[in-house]
């Protein structure tokens, strides 16, 4: 990885991570706010492929798990990061990226990445929630994420790639 690339890609999560614990908490639907954060994994995946991405969503994961106010364990969000970086950067692979093929790759990504951050705070019981409260939670992230992909995706997905045009999977 070159150094401008990542700090780019630090760049990148730095101001996802601002922007998503402090501006969207206000515009949170039901304590659930855009998870803009997933957003820069998924765009980094589709142009920089898996194993950027699992990086990336690995760092991003742990910003995320310590940035104030986290109230779970930490270690839960680097692991859904980490699991979409993987899957969208596969997807990345196999997939021409159209806008249908974009939209759909962050709806199943947000789909998988707040699946995973649920599903482990069952296993760990942090915090104690019950599963139909924990399904419309990822209903309600999913239908964020979605809304704010043509304002993040083509932004993100274009820096990555004119940082190495040449090494760009799409």
């Amino acid at each position: 990885m070159t150094g401008m690339r990542a700090f780019v890609a630090v760049l990148a999560v730095s101001a996802a991570l601002v922007l998503q614990v402090s501006v969207f908490s206000y515009v949170a639907w039901q304590g659930v706010v855009p998870n803009l954060v997933l957003l820069v994994v998924v765009g980094a995946a589709l142009v920089r492929g898996a194993q950027f991405a699992m990086l990336l969503g690995f760092a991003a994961g742990v910003l995320l798990d310590l940035a104030p106010p986290a109230d779970h364990v930490a270690g839960r969000w680097a692991l859904a990061l980490l699991v979409v970086g993987y899957v969208a950067g596969r997807v990345a692979l196999d997939v021409k990226p159209t806008v249908t093929a974009v939209v759909a790759t962050v709806a199943a990504s947000s789909f998988l990445g707040t699946s995973v951050f649920a599903i482990s705070g069952i296993l760990l019981r942090d915090p104690p929630m019950a599963v139909p409260d924990l399904l419309q939670v990822v209903g309600a992230s999913v239908l964020w994420d979605v809304v704010l992909t043509p304002f993040v995706l083509p932004l993100v997905m274009t820096m990555f790639r004119r940082l190495e045009p040449d090494r760009a999977t799409s």
